[in-house]
This record gives structure tokens, sequence and C-alpha cells, in this order.
């Protein structure tokens, strides 16, 4: 069993509403009354979970020093998703396909953030490589702040491979790449589509890139080059938002 620690309300407020069955225990601050703890409390004593009682310093200690708000918990880490269950998933959207694709993105603090965009956006899930590529950890769960409770990640073992299935299924893959030739501001978003993100400095694999139906670029105007990767994939997912009406 991989346990890991929530640290704080919301994210263990998150697991309480996605995944009450993976929380093992809770430390609760017994100095703390204040009317959202009491809330989240009451959630917990209701279905049975297990809370004992911390001074504030040793709850400083669980949380190694980060703000916990009085609430600790021992978490089992969220199920990571096979391809065979991804393509069960697709089969079965009543609903134009959203995912986004991270080719080999090894930094767990971008894979965390992308989990939380991709929660703000309601995506279907985020699609990662099984090898030299960032997978859920304790720090993905804790940067993603209840967001790996929400948002499905399916590792796949060959990505150029799920990539052809899914255009397959009428879903368009989406590249990104600062050497396209059209911005995502030029590009027709408003459909069932998969967006498909690189490492920082290399990009995607160039069989990743031979799979994208197009590739497109964010502007940039000054001296950078590039974006970090949760930061351009946030900015291409409420592109699609927009794009869509939604």
């Amino acid at each position: 069993m991989n346990i890991h620690k929530l640290i704080g309300i919301h994210a263990i407020q998150a697991a309480l509403d996605y995944s009450p069955d993976r929380i093992r225990l809770v430390w609760v601050d017994n100095q703390r009354h204040d009317e959202r703890l009491k809330a989240v409390l009451a959630d917990l004593k209701a279905l049975g979970i297990p809370l004992e009682t911390a001074d504030k310093k040793r709850l400083d200690r669980l949380a190694e020093g980060k703000s916990h708000q009085g609430l600790v918990a021992q978490v089992e880490l969220p199920k990571i998703f096979t391809e065979e269950e991804l393509k069960k998933r697709i089969e079965n959207l009543a609903e134009p396909a959203f995912f986004l694709v991270l080719d080999q993105v090894q930094d767990p603090h971008n894979l965390g953030a992308c989990l939380r965009t991709a929660d703000a956006a309601k995506l279907h899930g985020i699609i990662v490589t099984k090898d030299n590529a960032a997978t859920l950890t304790p720090t993905v769960c804790k940067v993603a702040s209840g967001a790996a409770e929400t948002v499905p990640l399916y590792q796949v073992t060959n990505l150029a491979r799920i990539l052809r299935w899914m255009k397959q299924q009428n879903i368009w893959i989406i590249g990104s790449s600062g050497e396209a030739r059209h911005t995502l501001y030029e590009t027709d978003l408003a459909r069932s589509l998969a967006l498909v993100m690189g490492t920082e400095g290399t990009g995607m694999r160039h069989l990743t890139q031979q799979q994208c139906d197009v590739l497109v670029k964010i502007p940039m105007y000054g001296q950078v080059e590039s974006l970090n990767v949760s930061v351009a994939a946030a900015i291409m997912i409420y592109e699609v938002l927009r794009q869509k009406g939604i």
C-alpha cells in the first residue's frame, strides 16, 4: 500500500468528496475549534475514519512545517489508470473528449500543477508516459491540492500508439511547439481533442510530434523562448474553453 500525507482542510475535503475510502487516519489539532474544521471533522466521524488528536508541534512535524490548518491525513495514493481503462473511458464518453497529454514531463511540480488546471477545466484526464515521466507521488499530490483525487491519470507504455488509436476515435491531436506556423488563437479548438505538451527545452519527441494533426504555438513577445510546461498547458486549456464558450 502506497501511503502519503494530505495537509490542510482543502486537500482533505477533496479526498472526502472523491475518495474517502483512501483516508486511513487523520490527526487533528486539539486546540482549534473553528467552523471549517468542525465541518470536516463531522464528515470524517460520519464515515468512521479514525481520528487522533495532536498538539500543534506534532502537527507541524507531520506537515514538515507546511500550513496544515489543524489537519493532517494519512492517505493511500490515488489510483493510476491503465491504457485499457483509458480506451474504455474514451469509448464511453457521451461528450467531446478533452485530454491533456504530457510527453515525458519529469518535474513532479509541473504534473501537480497540470492536475490542478485539469480539475478546474473539467478535463477527462491526463495521459503520461510510463517511462521517463513524473507519476503520482506525495509531492505531486501536494502540489495538485486535491486534484489528484479528481482527475484520472492514465499511464501508457507507447504514447505514439495510443495517439494513433485516439485519432481513430475522431479525437483531434493538437501538439504544442514553438516552431509551429500558427498560434493556438488562430486554430479551431472547439472540438473533441487532446492537447500534447513536451518537456521544457527539448519539447515533444519526434514520434509523438508525427502523430499530431496540427502544431500550434503560444506567441512569445519577450526575451524568454518558452514557458513552464504547466503554465503553457493552462493557457492552451483555457483557450479551448474560451472557444467552446464555456
